[in-house]
């Protein structure tokens, strides 16, 4: 093979270029997917662990190098099963990435127009209005927007409403005195997908110790898949925001109407 670099008897082939680079670029999207959570220090220790047995090999400590072997020939599967949600994160990551299995990208290929509807400004008014009720009565209120594709993280925790979205059925569905206003209700394709669903909490220790399991639900959702949740206080009856794992407090009208175009739009099929 042509070489791209040759210094001695080192030869750098652009092929090794192309190699470390890719190599970079999923050591990137590990550490974006662990960051944050207790999964990375877990992670650090798997490093560390395997750091001290190379040493200790070297040193020639057959007893502890022996001990910490064990451990290192079984770390494959002790892998698999500690990293079990942040593997299947990651394989959703790439799956959605290539757009293989959604509508809009054969939509794409073959170049079929889609028609544009005429309802958005009334699914976000309705929003907006249910939202600011509800902060205004101190209600609590988590509502998920979602991809059609990631629908089976909820359809087993809640009930499947499938219904038209209206500021009325929101502020039902979250009144304390009804069944299903303690779990997330969950948007996508301008649709109430279900309502009543439970959502994985954060454990990440960078959250502020104040935010409740409402904040840190919706947080948990957003470290597993690719959505924006809009959080109500119970307490305080303020408005926030969850997204990529991070949590953004005390949104102001101009911007949640801003986020509820941007969260319809992304969920839109």
């Amino acid at each position: 093979m042509l070489s791209f670099i040759k210094i001695g008897f080192l030869e750098i082939r652009i092929w090794d270029l192309l190699d470390i680079f890719l190599v970079a670029l999923l050591m990137y999207q590990v550490y974006k997917l662990l960051k944050g959570g207790l999964a990375f220090n877990i992670f650090i220790g798997f490093l560390l662990v395997y750091f001290i047995y190379q040493v200790v090999a070297l040193m020639q400590m057959k007893v502890l190098s022996g001990i910490l072997g064990q451990f290192i020939g079984a770390g494959l599967l002790a892998i698999f099963i500690v990293f079990q949600p942040e593997i299947r994160r990651f394989l959703l990551f790439l799956g959605r990435g290539s757009g293989i299995g959604e509508r809009n990208f054969w939509r794409r290929i073959f170049a079929v127009r889609e028609r544009k509807t005429t309802d958005n400004e009334k699914v976000i008014n309705d929003l907006s209005r249910a939202i600011n009720q509800l902060a205004y009565a101190k209600t609590g209120a988590l509502i998920v927007f979602a991809q059609e594709s990631d629908q089976y993280f909820f359809g087993n925790t809640g009930v499947m409403l499938n219904a038209d979205i209206s500021n009325k059925l929101l502020e039902t569905i979250f009144q304390k005195n009804t069944p299903l206003h303690d779990g997330a209700l969950v948007i996508t394709d301008k649709k109430i997908l279900a309502a009543g669903c439970v959502l994985p909490v954060s454990e990440s220790p960078t959250l502020p110790s104040r935010l409740g399991m409402r904040h840190k639900a919706a947080v948990g959702i957003t470290e597993n898949i690719e959505a924006r949740v809009i959080v109500v206080s119970e307490e305080t009856g303020k408005i926030a925001v969850a997204y990529k794992g991070c949590i953004q407090q005390n949104i102001s009208q101009s911007k949640l109407m801003e986020i509820l175009r941007e969260a319809l739009a992304e969920v839109s099929i």
